[in-house]
């Protein structure tokens, strides 16, 4: 299948990332052949799903290593050997141009893909599938919808990151003028109906589910449809987009404003009832929360941890509504996992490089399910002392490991999303809650710095990549299992669900009725609850403000490195404040516990106005006096 959509990209001319968003379609006898028979245009269908961005490939996708979740070594020839492209990383750290952008979505430069080339073939698609001659009616309007949603999708993955964007409806004939070519951007109140009209005309001839997984996971359903309109409308109502004054001198090259200049508070109303909606579908096509249900016997403490772990890199769970399946995530799981003995030392099969950053470890919640500056019972200004582990840490931490205080009496998803020094790695060969892995994370020990090469640079790991089944033999041979990347999984709408409803005035019992099932899956008592019992702010969930900072952080838990809090932090505006904050670690490179657990900031951030949009490539605005600039680039 993957030889056909290249060999059908390469006749199609699909080409040239710099053309001037390439609407015109070319080579018409090839586009004409494709479409002769019901081969060819499925052939077709192939390729306009083969734009779809490339989420899971941590070198692709800007929102797993672009941000302040993770971060990476000092750069050099060892970390591009074995890491990949390092461009993405350059956003961290403040690389970002207009002259040459990185993740460019709008041209297909620098790891990006090229969104409008995408959007023309969807248009080609659309204009040429009912010459078919062998196919059946059923099977047509299957496809149309795909595409329709494609197209929508694309637009869509253009709106986040540039803001308002041209709506490239219909290809232009080869004899449009260069008037004609020269599109301008649209408001964002245009773009998102043209979004959510086309998910509409989709979802009508979209399978609830798809039936014969062998061979069609992966591919576009209803809930998939429901949940991406859903997600659209919550940004459309957030406040990026919905805040008055904030981006006024965004305009079109007539003058007109590019974003709504007045707050509309029915705008979370209405994102509240399309995630409801995606809810719906989601329990009427089976999709529910994750539990980890192996066979082998582990104890409560564990099976909350595999909770969230699975519910992120078990193949296919339960609570995956999108998977990406041409997305590889062995790279991934590579340069998570650590090393545990000295078969692991000389393989570049096992990379232990990605490094979840200090304030990451320091968002999870106390095992009283509140965060650890508000527990009355957790001594906040300690934590970066340290002491050793009792009998009652050992499925979290080796009994008798010196650690930071930090790492203990934590929530189980801390322990399931992070590895740390003295932590327990329950899975890769070892299933006995009684003689699991721990990691040794100083200076030349297993998992810390033993050369310049594959190192972690903070301290923390994120085990939540890691599917608990790899094994890595006596030879340094790593067998992984593979897992489809999920773009939206259950818990995002339930949390999406909690936000809208919140926003959109409902009562506090509906507020969390959603989000307390997650918290409850994490081995947690309810919201109210818990802050009642433990939290020296007990009246927090009573407000509307109180409820949306509880909201928001546990969206950065539940949600952590899988690609999410990038554009949260975007779409409600807390980027310039929570990314202008120093990134930290352990002091890696000492050996001594003494030494190693000092807080070292490895990197200040730097976070602008201008940082909340992606530049679009000065050329193009050069070619095209129509389009404008986003505020701040030059």
């Amino acid at each position: 299948m993957k030889k056909i959509v290249i060999i059908l990209c390469m006749a199609l001319g699909t080409m040239s990332c710099q053309n001037y968003l390439d609407i015109v379609p070319d080579n018409i006898a090839t586009i004409d052949l494709a479409f002769n028979n019901r081969l060819g245009a499925k052939s077709f269908l192939y390729t306009c799903y083969n734009y779809l961005p490339d989420d899971g490939d941590i070198t692709s996708n800007p929102a797993l290593i672009g941000g302040d979740e993770m971060w990476l070594h000092p750069k050099g020839p060892d970390l591009s050997s074995f890491f990949g492209s390092t461009w993405l990383f350059d956003l961290a750290n403040g690389e970002q141009n207009a002259n040459n952008p990185i993740a460019d979505f709008w041209t297909g430069d620098k790891q990006g893909k090229n969104l409008f080339i995408a959007i023309r073939d969807c248009n080609i698609f659309l204009d040429n599938i009912q010459r078919v001659p062998d196919i059946d009616d059923w099977e047509k309007k299957r496809w149309i919808a795909e595409v329709k949603f494609l197209k929508a999708y694309y637009h869509y993955y253009l709106l986040r990151m540039y803001g308002p964007t041209p709506i490239i409806d219909d290809n232009l004939p080869i004899s449009a003028s260069p008037d004609d070519v020269k599109v301008e951007r649209q408001p964002v109140s245009k773009v998102v109906s043209y979004i959510v009209d086309l998910l509409d005309e989709a979802v009508i001839d979209l399978p609830l589910k798809i039936e014969n997984e062998t061979v069609e996971l992966g591919r576009i359903n209803q809930v998939i449809a429901y949940s991406i309109k859903a997600k659209v409308l919550v940004l459309d109502a957030s406040p990026i987009f919905n805040r008055s004054g904030v981006f006024d001198d965004l305009l079109s090259s007539d003058g007109q404003k590019l974003i709504d200049k007045t707050e509309d508070d029915k705008k979370w109303v209405i994102a509240k009832e399309a995630v409801e909606m995606a809810i719906e579908k989601s329990h009427e096509a089976g999709i529910h929360l994750y539990t980890y249900k192996d066979s082998k016997v582990i104890t409560d403490s564990t099976r909350y941890k595999m909770n969230i772990r699975g519910s992120f890199s078990e193949r296919w769970n339960s609570e995956v509504i999108w998977g990406l399946t041409f997305t590889s995530t062995d790279h991934m799981q590579r340069l998570a996992q650590p090393r545990f003995n000295s078969a692991h030392i000389s393989t570049h099969q096992v990379r232990n490089m990605l490094s979840p950053t200090m304030r990451m470890a320091e968002l999870y919640y106390t095992g009283n399910g509140v965060p650890i500056n508000e527990d009355v019972s957790w001594n906040f200004d300690e934590r970066f002392k340290t002491h050793v582990a009792g009998e009652e840490d050992r499925y979290y931490i080796k009994r008798g490991y010196e650690t930071a205080n930090l790492n203990f009496d934590r929530e189980p998803r801390f322990y399931g999303s992070l590895g740390f020094d003295g932590c327990i790695w329950y899975g890769n060969g070892k299933y006995d809650d009684n003689a699991s892995y721990h990691l040794e994370m100083k200076a030349r020990q297993f998992a810390g710095v033993m050369s310049s090469e594959k190192y972690n640079i903070t301290g923390y790991l994120p085990k939540k990549y890691v599917n608990y089944e790899n094994t890595i033999d006596g030879s340094g041979n790593y067998s992984i299992e593979r897992y489809p990347f999920p773009v939206i999984r259950l818990a995002d709408l339930y949390l999406l669900y909690a936000e809208t409803a919140n926003e959109s005035g409902a009562e506090k019992v509906e507020v969390f009725k959603y989000l307390d099932l997650i918290r409850d899956r994490a081995g947690l008592s309810g919201v109210v609850e818990s802050w009642s019992a433990y939290s020296n702010n007990p009246t927090k969930p009573d407000s509307k403000e109180g409820r949306r900072s509880i909201i928001k952080q546990e969206r950065m838990i539940e949600l952590a490195f899988e690609g999410q809090r990038f554009w949260d932090l975007r779409r409600w505006l807390d980027a310039s404040d929570v990314m202008n904050e120093p990134i930290r670690g352990w002091n890696i490179r000492e050996a001594s516990t003494s030494d190693y657990y000092k807080v070292i900031t490895l990197y200040d951030m730097k976070f602008n106005r201008k940082d909340y949009f992606w530049p679009i490539q000065t050329s193009e605005i050069l070619i095209n006096n129509k389009l404008v600039q986003n505020p701040g680039w030059k």
